[in-house]
């Protein structure tokens, strides 16, 4: 089974991305004050590091060649100052580093919020919502939580060392040479481990991503589990899932611990080269106990920076997967986007013009008078279309009922109208305007759908009802309620309109959820109102009284019905046979009737199918 994680290519060059770090780097550009004390606070850091051992060879010394104690004291008190200012570094870089990650990570998450309110709903189709919501919040963190910290250690490190290599070469070049032995096998074991560590990190956050898209996907499937009592299989398929990451994430703690480890031992080695040396030239007195003292106290901090470095190192590996992913999303680009010129339709003569609603978007200023389908296809898939020169029209005042067998393309047909999707040949024209010319946001404005198994938002009943209208009084939003019958039950909840309903509208039934939907949909005013089995889960009586509300508050506006009960699609004005990838019949229900085709055979066996795109 191919999943969105799959296109991870694990087998890429294991270098760095230079490139994609820059461009990470340049989210940190707004929080450029904090950053530059940062880098500022690292330098001074390096720098009263390195003259901590200098300052105590001069102590030493001094105290080994009786120097008098206004000497002495005068570099206790340097020492002093020193680690004073080193304390107060410490104490600025640290708040430095939480003010840059703390406001990256409060970007990126806005950024790519918003980017996947414009992406399309084909791409929330193929990603799984645990996998986005990983982008959003694991990967997110890691990388806004690595970077400040990047940028203090690669500032700090490499001070250091120039620090120290300066330091020693000016005190003793000969002995400065023999502790710089180690560099090599520091710089042939960074090489080697930055490969396998980059390939393992990456296994890792595929692994991951599999692991919390399956999590959320089995959360809000539970209740289906249990009903065909899968528990024990679930259980093993997340099992394996959990085993895959176990083992990644086992091969990348033994290679940091190989890895870290033997940056230390390094290390010690330059150490055990300064003693051994430096213990020779202080018997032959060709280099005074201070500067021994230094110098190993300069082979014992040399080791500090290059395992620091090797650390972020390491993380920076882990965090490349997480910083494409993050800035994959980002980069991503919107296929149904508003055209570089849009335009809205003509008004008719006595309408309100268009122009004048491009801002505000009131949904009833502007009626649509015309909805056409004109010789469409779409496919989802290339090599399996789903219509193929769907053609029909529909006129203001008219319900237009849309039957026929699964699969036929009826829901397809709702999400091409209000562009959801686009369609691959022909197109879709409201008031003679197709829909790819008119600004996304004026189209949308004018749709009110409601679906059969509608979304609520974790919040009270009336927040809900609102949704689409913010500004809507609390009478505006009874009136919606009470048009669609959902006023019955909500006077009957503990807290009436302000009861909470839980998320997703859990503590609802199917039924409450559907009717407090279609009081929204009513609520937002629209243009065009679209039912996809949107009373299924209601009684007929209700039914029939809620068609009688929203047929009185949608005269003159176009609606669209995807029913299977007969009562529903008979009183509509024309009902669509969909079957084959476009309009097998088309008619009143008289007409049908008198046709004897499909829609006749249908009422003769007293159904109509259920509606699936």
């Amino acid at each position: 089974m191919n999943h969105p994680w799959d296109d991870d290519d694990i087998n890429v060059p294991t270098a760095v991305n230079l490139a994609l770090w820059r461009r990470i780097v340049a989210h940190a550009f707004p929080y450029r004050r904090p950053a530059l004390g940062l880098a500022l606070a690292g330098l001074v850091v390096a720098l009263a590091d390195t003259a901590m051992p200098l300052i105590t060879a001069r102590l030493i010394d001094a105290a080994v060649r009786g120097q008098p104690f206004s000497e002495l004291s005068m570099w206790g008190v340097a020492y002093l100052v020193a680690f004073t200012v080193l304390a107060a570094m410490i104490y600025l870089f640290i708040r430095f580093a939480g003010d840059v990650a703390t406001g990256m990570a409060y970007d990126l998450r806005q950024e790519g919020f918003r980017r996947l309110q414009d992406l399309e709903l084909a791409f929330h189709d193929r990603h799984p919502l645990g996998w986005l919501v990983a982008r959003l919040t694991s990967d997110v963190g890691k990388v806004s939580g690595l970077l400040p910290w990047l940028l203090l250690d690669f500032v700090w490190g490499p001070s250091l060392l120039l620090g120290i290599m300066v330091a020693m070469f000016a005190m003793h070049p000969p002995l400065a040479l023999t502790v710089m032995m180690i560099v090599p096998p520091l710089a042939i074991m960074s090489l080697f481990f930055q490969r396998v560590l980059l390939r393992t990190s990456r296994l890792m956050r595929r692994a991951n991503a599999r692991i919390t898209a399956s999590f959320s996907e089995s959360i809000a499937g539970v209740r289906t589990t249990k009903m065909l009592a899968r528990e024990e299989e679930s259980l093993g398929e997340f099992d394996e899932l959990s085993q895959d990451m176990f083992q990644h994430s086992m091969r990348a703690a033994v290679l940091s611990a190989i890895y870290l480890p033997a940056v230390v031992l390094a290390g010690n080695i330059g150490l055990g080269l300064a003693l051994w040396k430096g213990g020779l030239l202080v018997e032959s007195e060709a280099l005074s106990l201070g500067t021994m003292i230094a110098f190993m106290q300069y082979a014992t901090l040399f080791g500090v920076p290059v395992q620091d470095l090797a650390r972020q190192f390491t993380k920076m590996q882990a965090a490349q997967a997480a910083a494409e992913r993050v800035q994959s999303l980002l980069d991503a680009v919107p296929t149904i986007r508003d055209a570089e010129v849009t335009r809205v339709p003509e008004p008719s003569e006595g309408l309100p013009s268009a122009a004048n609603d491009s801002e505000g978007f009131a949904s009833g200023a502007v009626p649509v008078r015309s909805v056409v389908f004109d010789e469409v296809h779409f496919a989802y898939k290339p090599e399996e279309p789903v219509l193929s020169g769907c053609s029909f029209s529909a006129s203001a005042g008219q319900t237009v009922a849309l039957v026929g067998p699964t699969g036929g393309g009826k829901t397809t047909i709702v999400k091409l109208l209000s562009r959801f999707y686009d369609v691959n040949g022909g197109s879709v024209r409201i008031d003679g305007v197709d829909v790819r010319e008119l600004p996304m946001a004026w189209l949308q404005r004018r749709f009110g759908i409601v679906l059969q198994t509608p979304h609520l938002f974790s919040g009270s009943v009336a927040d809900n009802i609102r949704y689409g209208r913010l500004d809507a009084t609390h009478g505006e939003i009874e009136e919606a309620a009470r048009l669609t019958h959902a006023d019955r039950f909500i006077r009957k909840l503990p807290k009436g309109y302000d009861t909470e309903v839980g998320e997703g509208g859990a503590t609802l039934s199917t039924g409450q959820r559907q009717l407090v939907s279609l009081a929204r949909a009513l609520l937002a005013n629209p243009q065009i109102f679209v039912m996809d089995e949107a009373t299924s889960s209601v009684d007929t009586e209700t039914e029939q009284a809620i068609q009688a509300g929203v047929e009185a508050v949608l005269q003159d506006r176009i609606a669209f019905v995807i029913a299977h009960r007969l009562s529903t699609v008979r009183n509509a004005d024309k009902i669509l046979v969909v079957k084959d990838g476009g309009i097998a019949e088309s008619g009143s229900h008289a007409e049908l009737l008198a046709q004897g085709g499909h829609y006749a055979r249908l009422v003769a066996s007293n159904r109509v199918p259920e509606a699936v795109a």
